[in-house]
């Protein structure tokens, strides 16, 4: 009997000591729920305004909700397809990039204003180009800027029209091209007189000149392109087997009953609206136009 009993103490001691080896799987509530968003914007702003909806989006779901930086859309789309992020605020052509990649996935919410999002062309002042209804030719020669290479509205968008209205790349159209990287450096870059022409958000353009970061004596809008679907929430298609039955229903609902002001105000946008991946097929129709999707 004693040597059962002392082999029976020591299996016990194994089970512990393997115990702290190899912890019990967390619970679903205990895991941590993550997402990104497409650095549009400089990082300090993202960061500030999207820590605030990972704490609305914990309060909400009742799981820890973190807010991950990335320095790239393409880093945004690596992310969500190697399931570092579960859910991120993506642009039209970033969203249908990472939801083709990862089976099930869906878009879920979009800005009442992205369902007829616009970009606007702007030029430095020193080009003599202004407003026009029609496209406006005239920039052709000129050094111009795109945003970032994975972006709607500051590359999918803009170059589609000028290959339409060219009938040329724009390498061939322009004496020079650049990518900005985000919407707030393509502003700053024309207005500084850097390249004389670039196209971006008209979201960030707006939200910029109600702070009074740009200089109207500078650069203006010299044109406005016909509406378009662009920004949306997108969830990976494997969510409720980890964090549940029916979450990415509840995620889709924390996000259409975001009504905070501040919080709504920083993307900006005045509410969100339900989105399904058929909204994005426009995206889809241009990016293979143009080459951009497979």
């Amino acid at each position: 009997m004693m040597h059962i009993r002392v082999i029976g103490i020591c299996l016990a001691a194994v089970f512990l000591a393997a115990a702290h080896v190899f912890p019990t799987p967390a619970k679903a509530a205990d895991e941590t729920f993550v997402f990104t968003a497409i650095p549009d914007q400089d990082e300090s702003r993202l960061r500030t305004r999207f820590e605030k909806v990972a704490t609305y989006l914990s309060a909400e779901l009742g799981v820890p909700v973190e807010y991950v930086p990335v320095k790239s859309y393409a880093a945004a789309v690596t992310a969500f397809r190697n399931d570092q992020v579960q859910l991120a605020w993506f642009g039209g052509l970033s969203g249908v990039q990472a939801r083709g990649l990862v089976d099930g996935s869906q878009a879920l919410a979009q800005g009442a204003e992205d369902l007829e999002f616009v970009t606007y062309f702007i030029a430095h002042h020193s080009t003599g180009l202004n407003e026009t209804d029609a496209f406006p030719k005239d920039m052709a020669g000129k050094t111009f800027t795109f945003g970032s290479k994975g972006s709607t509205s500051g590359r999918l968008m803009p170059e589609f029209h000028i290959r339409n209205q060219f009938g040329k790349s724009p390498d061939e159209v322009f004496s020079r091209v650049g990518f900005s990287g985000d919407h707030s450096k393509t502003i700053a870059l024309v207005q500084s007189g850097a390249f004389e022409v670039g196209a971006l958000s008209f979201a960030v353009w707006e939200s910029e000149l109600k702070a009074g970061k740009i200089d109207p004596d500078k650069v203006s809008v010299i044109w406005r392109t016909p509406t378009y679907p662009d920004y949306q929430w997108s969830i990976r298609g494997d969510v409720n087997s980890r964090f549940g039955p029916e979450f990415m229903d509840k995620v889709r609902t924390a996000l259409l009953e975001m009504d905070d002001p501040v919080l709504l105000e920083s993307f900006p946008r005045s509410s969100f609206i339900p989105a399904t991946n058929d909204h994005y097929a426009p995206i889809v129709k241009v990016g293979k136009d143009i080459g951009l999707l497979d």
